[in-house]
Formats: C-alpha cells, sequence, structure tokens
C-alpha cells in the first residue's frame, strides 16, 4: 500500500517496506527512485541533482528526463515543492546530464582498474570472436566503418547471445559516450571501441548508461533487433 504524506519530498510515496517508490513533482506520478532523479537545496539555496540520494536535507523527485528537469525549472517547480524561495539555474538540465556522464566514465574507469575492459578495435574483435565480450562500447562519434565491422561480428554471434541468461534481452551496445569521454574514462586516446567482460564493475557501467539514456531520450526508450541498444 501507498501512504500519502507529503507528496513532493522524501517522506512521499513509498512502499511499507522500503522507500522504492516516489512522485514526481512535474507529472504527479508514482514511480520507481531508479526512474527519477532526487534534488536538494544546497546550503546557499540553489537546488543540485543528487545521483546517489545521500545528501544531506529534504529532495524533491523529478522523472529522470532532461525534458522533465526543464519543466521543472520553467514552473518553478523547485520552490513550490520545498515550500521555499530557491534558485533553479536554467542550465539545471544540461548541469545533470553533464553529472549523469561523469557518473557513466567513473563507472567505466572502475571497470577498467577491474580488469573488466579492453579498448582499441583488433582487442575487441579478438574479445567479440572469442566469446569473452559481455558489451560493446562505441563512441557516439566514432567512424562508421569500424562500427560497421564488429556489429557485423556481433551479428554473427548472436544466436548464442540472445540464450544467455546474464543477457536476457540480448547483448548490450553503448554509445552514450563521445571518444573524448572515453579517453578520460580508460586514460588513453582515440577510444573508439571497447569491450566489457563480465563482472559487477560492467553491470555498475551499463546501469548508469541506461539511466543517462532515459534523461536525453525522456523515457522514449528505443531497441533495435535482439541487442540492448543505449
Amino acid at each position: 500500500m501507498l501512504a500519502l504524506a507529503d507528496p513532493d519530498l522524501d517522506n512521499g510515496p513509498r512502499t511499507d517496506r522500503s522507500a522504492t517508490m516516489r512522485m514526481c513533482a512535474v507529472s504527479r506520478e508514482v514511480r520507481p527512485i531508479d526512474e527519477l532523479i532526487r534534488f536538494v537545496v544546497s546550503p546557499a539555496g540553489d537546488v543540485i541533482p543528487d545521483l546517489k540520494r545521500k545528501l544531506p536535507g529534504r529532495g524533491l523527485w523529478v522523472s529522470a528526463s532532461r525534458r522533465t528537469v526543464a519543466e521543472a525549472v520553467r514552473r518553478n517547480q523547485f520552490s513550490r515543492g520545498f515550500k521555499r524561495q530557491v534558485r533553479a539555474a536554467a542550465t539545471l538540465p544540461a548541469d545533470t546530464e553533464a553529472l549523469l556522464v561523469r557518473s557513466c566514465t567513473d563507472a567505466l574507469a572502475m571497470a577498467a582498474k577491474a580488469g573488466q575492459v579492453v579498448s582499441g578495435f583488433s582487442k575487441v574483435e579478438g574479445a567479440l570472436q572469442h566469446g569473452q565480450a559481455a558489451a560493446l562500447v562505441h563512441a557516439s562519434d566514432g567512424a562508421a566503418d569500424g562500427i560497421r565491422k564488429l556489429d557485423a561480428i556481433l551479428r554473427q554471434k548472436r544466436g548464442n547471445i540472445a540464450e544467455s541468461q546474464e543477457f536476457p534481452q540480448g547483448f548490450p551496445v553503448v554509445n552514450v559516450l563521445t571518444s573524448a569521454e572515453l579517453d578520460l574514462a580508460l586514460g588513453r586516446s582515440n577510444v573508439i571501441h571497447a569491450a566489457l567482460l563480465a563482472g559487477p564493475a560492467s553491470k555498475t557501467f551499463l546501469s548508469r548508461c541506461q539511466i543517462l539514456v532515459r534523461y536525453r531520450m525522456a523515457d522514449d526508450d528505443k531497441t533495435e533487433g535482439s541487442g540492448q541498444k543505449f
């Protein structure tokens, strides 16, 4: 059962056993917290995103969608929700996206440190051919030719991949980060292609990429074929 207290802040809709549901302050829809972003007010009175949901103070929840965050700023929803005058910068939607990108690059860097990432065309090709890859990463600004060649190898392997218990929705293909962002995460230059190897750090990176895609696509997630594209 959902108990409705203050619908805009942290003690709003939740399950009886854990705070797994919240109400979006803009759409008024009750959604899982993984589909929302928590915002808090800094000591200086500025609205800031709390992606890890750990910052002190009461939080206001907004759907993880750039369009919805922009709407919250436009409608002055943060001051209404916090019931006092706060500053929500016009750049808040872009600032939130930048933090989501940073969250992805940080997770990819951790996966690399854990030995769960290989990069470079030949190494990625080998990981695909030998069935070692758990996900494929392309730079969003990468050349089409290399992407096409690796995707062709992936299509050849897809029959076995589609039956994987680890990836019931198909093999993940990620293209949300630019080459410069991949360079930053992996500590090398001109990274266009990478492959994730199985492991918890790789799963964390994929989870954060899904949130970034949802934010950019305003909840209009798309998939192609049997692969999981994001």
